[in-house]
Order: C-alpha cells, then structure tokens, then sequence
C-alpha cells in the first residue's frame, strides 16, 4: 500500500494533533540541565561530523594534487619528440597524439609552416636546411615523416627532397645528441614478387627494384638509416615499414581501387594486406617511446585474397595477359599520359604481404582488420575515377565505367596513338 501524498500527511498532522504520551511528558519534565546536555552532546556530533566532512574534503583534495603530481613528473621523465612533417598527414596526427599523452615530456613539431596542434613547439622550415640541428637541440628521439610520395611530383625533384632531407636530419640529429631516428619507409622495399614467402618475414631480404613509384628513394633511405650508427656511434635508427597505407592517402595502390575495374594479370596471385594510418600512428609512438627499435612491419593481421577483395569492393575484375598488361603501363607512362610506372603493377601482381610479429611481441596490436581498411577506402574513394593509374574527367569516366573493360582498352589504345601522332606533328 502507497504512503499517502505528503501535503495530505501535513493537512492531518495540522488538524489533529497526537496525543500526548507518557514519554513525551517524561521528556518535558526534565530538568534543563540534562535537556542542556543533550543539546551540547547534539552539537558535538555535528561538529565532529563537519570536521570528518572537511578531512574527506582536504583528503581528495590531496589525492587530485598527487594525482597531478605524478602525471607531472611522469611527464617530465617521459622523452621531447621532434617530429618533421607535423603540420598534415601522418605527422600532424601523431604530433596530436604524442602532445596529449603522460609519457611524453615535449613535442617539437618541424614543416614548412605551422600546423594545427597548439601544445607542440613549432619551427617553420625545410629539413634540408642545416640550421635544423639547433631545432632538433634537447630533443632525444626524432621521428623523422618529412616525405614526399606523390605521384604527380616530378621523379628528381622528389628523390632529391626526400633523399636531402633524410641525410640532414640524420646528420643533424647526431651532430646535437639525439639518441634515436624514426624513418618511416613501407612495406614495398620487400619487393612483390612471385616466389615471395606469404607472410614475409619482417627480417627477409630487401628485393625491391627502383622501378616503383617513390620505391628507389625509400631504398636509398633505408640505406642510410643502416650507415648512420656506423658514421655516428650512439645515433641508433629504428625503421617502420607500413603495408598498403590508408587513411587520407593518394598512391597508385589506392587508385587501383579507384578504377572501374579491378586489373587482375593473368596468372598472377594478388594478396592485400593494409595498415590504417591509425595504426601507423600507434606504431610510431611506440618507436618514439623505444618500446621497440630495430626495423619492423606494420598493417593489419593476416592478408585478403583477390578474390575476397572483389566480393568485398562488389568490383568485377578485367583480366589481361602479363605482356599486354606491363607493355601498355610502360607506353603511357613513357609518354607522360599516367604517373604511375610499370613497376608499380607489381605490387598489384604478386605477394608482398608482411608478418607483423615485432611489433606484437611489444604488445601492439591493431586496431583495424583488412576488411575494415578496405571498406573505408572504397568510402574515401567513392566519386573518385582511374585508369591506369590516371585520374579522369567525369565525362571519361562515365564513358568507362558504362562501357567496361573493352572501353578501357580501346580509350587506352586511342591515347597512345594520339600521343605518337602528337610527336611527329612536332
């Protein structure tokens, strides 16, 4: 049965009072004294009880302070971190994620212009530039994600940044005492190649060849991440060698799936096995916090078939014999129509899937699937229209996709022919 509503309860106590009791005219007839120490026992309690409230009160305010306190001090053991690159892309997020994390004391943040994460230190200039030793001063890891990979960039002018850059922070970094490098290669300078072990071995021969997009200047960098402990007794280098890199990126593997077929070569066996730039960031971090050195992979567990990756994307394939398929990729490329080089066909021919052990040993482990990365790159990619390797205009692209994979090739044939007929007119 309910309580009766409390308006109702006060309305009844009003209008009939309870009888008086004979413990109630007990307690009336005592004498005031004793009433008087009843009142100052009362009092006493209270007071106790605020005075307990105010040590609960000082004790939590303690607790917080000490909690601070050992952050601080966390933070003030926990290592500065320069990083080149930090205002877009890869550093810019784990520039964001190191200036928010306890274990890191500092982050020094080096572009060509000022990025958007306000608790780093910023120094604006090329990392060619020799003057970036005092910036790199007091710093004890650098993490070095000044590269340029993009495809439009002209070839020399891009190995001679990324190969300049590389060389003067390495050089830098030793002449000021840095103890530790970060480069960040990928997974390409294993090579792809048909009798490749699946997974490789994060230890297994280098067999990539130059002939990849941007492939020659991650080689030669590696190259000398290797010589500069050498020149530079208590510079160590720790390399990071993602797989098929997604998440805001633009390379030839990511305009594979912007095409309105999926090439397949005939008698090749394509696996995939992508690194979410997220996980690429949670990578590096354990570098730059030396949970981990030496050189090692990073992508998500396992590998997708080809086939997978058709049932997955809902894309059909277009098949083409090896001959036709590298001669066309040769011919478009030599005359300037894509960017991409017949060599970077490879990676999207044969094996070039990586274990990631190393990095699970630390106690790293990812956070994306394969499924996951290649869902989201179809999202990103969507409205987007390649062939070989060569963005269309909406018009092209309606064309090809309408017409499918003979299209594709007579378009192809067409370029070429016009192209030659271009250089004989001049």
């Amino acid at each position: 049965m309910s309580s009766p509503d409390p308006q109702v309860r006060a309305a009844r106590n009003l209008a009939d009072p309870p009888p008086e009791n004979k413990s109630q005219k007990k307690s009336q007839d005592k004498p005031q004294n004793e009433q008087q120490g009843t009142s100052d026992s009362t009092t006493e309690n209270k007071t106790t009880e605020g005075e307990s409230t105010d040590s609960t009160a000082v004790n939590r305010t303690e607790d917080r302070t000490e909690d601070k306190a050992v952050r601080s001090r966390s933070r003030s053991r926990g290592p500065v971190v320069a990083i080149t690159g930090a205002a877009t892309g890869v550093g810019e997020l784990l520039a964001a994620r190191l200036a928010a994390s306890e274990e890191i004391k500092q982050v020094v943040a080096i572009d060509e212009r000022r990025g958007e994460v306000s608790e780093a230190t910023w120094h604006i200039l090329d990392v060619r530039d020799p003057a970036i030793a005092e910036k790199l001063r007091g710093a004890d890891v650098v993490v070095h994600l000044a590269l340029d990979l993009d495809l439009e960039t002209d070839p020399a002018a891009r190995t001679a940044y990324n190969v300049r850059g590389t060389q003067t922070v390495l050089t830098a970094a030793a002449a000021v005492g840095v103890h530790r490098v970060v480069l960040c290669t990928s997974a390409m300078v294993y090579g792809a190649l048909p009798d490749n072990d699946i997974p490789l071995a994060e230890d297994a021969e280098l067999r990539a060849t130059a002939e990849a997009t941007g492939v020659g200047d991650l080689l030669e960098i590696e190259r000398l991440g290797r010589r500069a402990p050498r020149a530079h007794p208590g510079l160590h280098v720790t390399v990071v060698r993602p797989t098929v890199l997604v998440g805001g990126t633009d390379t030839a593997l990511t305009r594979y799936f912007e095409s309105p077929r999926l090439l397949v070569v005939a008698g090749s066996r394509p696996t995939w096995q992508f690194c979410h730039v997220d996980d690429l960031v949670t990578a590096l971090e354990y570098a730059a916090l030396e949970k981990i050195d030496g050189e090692f992979a990073v992508g998500c567990d396992g590998w997708l078939e080809q086939e997978e990756v058709e049932e997955i994307s809902g894309v059909r394939r277009m098949e083409l014999p090896s001959a036709v398929a590298l001669g066309a990729a040769a011919r478009l490329h030599r005359i300037g129509l894509t960017p991409s080089p017949a060599g970077d066909l490879a990676y999207t021919m044969h094996p070039w899937v990586v274990s990631v052990s190393r990095l699970h040993d630390a106690g790293w482990r990812p956070s994306w699937t394969n499924e996951e990365v290649l869902a989201a790159l179809l999202e990103e990619v969507e409205g987007r229209h390649t062939l070989a390797g060569r963005r269309l205009g909406r018009k092209d692209a309606t064309a090809a996709g309408a017409a499918g994979a003979t299209v594709a090739l007579l378009g192809t044939a067409a370029l070429v022919r016009r192209a030659r007929k271009a250089r004989r007119r001049i």
